[in-house]
């Protein structure tokens, strides 16, 4: 890993604990160092690794806005989303914890019968922002869904084989709502 290195989304593994000392915007899970925000890999002399925020001033969500965000939560009818960003505007932060939800009926083409089978937890996504009011989502198009998922066994990362995510780790196949460019690291 360089100096400083790219743009980075929460859940991104950056190093171990054996290779660099936690800083800002980074959080340990056994070992593992991985990114808490949206923002720039900074690495120090002394081996501390920290994610910067990219500063600007906070876009306002407009409807047809892409953007990307995690799911926090997923009830009967709604998936919840954190939005971190916007598409084209990934270098400025979206004002202060803004949540969207993903209506079941906004997920995809066709009869979704449960959510659970088409987001999981923490889950990246990218998605259309339809209502600005009550900031309902959309991730119908092809281009859109999840773009990053963990295992929900083992937490390992998956990779995407035709229309299923298996996990590397644990050989686990689990189903999503996936993105046209999953796994491609574009937002």
């Amino acid at each position: 890993m360089g100096k400083d290195k790219g743009i980075v989304v929460p859940g991104d593994f950056l190093g171990t604990t054996e290779e660099f000392m936690l800083g800002r915007g980074v959080y340990d899970e056994e070992g593992n160092l991985y990114a808490s925000q949206i923002g720039e890999i900074s690495i120090s002399d002394r081996r501390v690794i920290n994610v910067l925020p990219v500063v600007g001033t906070p876009p306002m969500l407009e409807e047809g806005d892409v953007v990307i965000g995690r799911i926090e939560d997923i009830k009967d009818t709604v998936a919840i989303v954190s939005i971190a960003c916007v598409k084209g505007k990934e270098k400025r932060e979206i004002a202060a914890s803004t949540q969207g939800v993903i209506h079941i009926s906004n997920v995809k083409k066709g009869y979704v019968s449960e959510l659970k089978q088409e987001f999981g937890y923490l889950d990246v996504v990218k998605a259309k922002v339809i209502d600005t009011k009550t900031l309902r989502l959309s991730t119908e198009e092809r281009d859109l869904g999840v773009i990053k998922a963990m295992c929900m066994k083992c937490k390992g990362n998956l990779k995407r084989k035709g229309n299923v995510l298996t996990c590397g780790r644990c050989k686990r196949v689990e189903t999503r709502k996936i993105a046209d460019d999953y796994g491609k690291g574009l937002i």
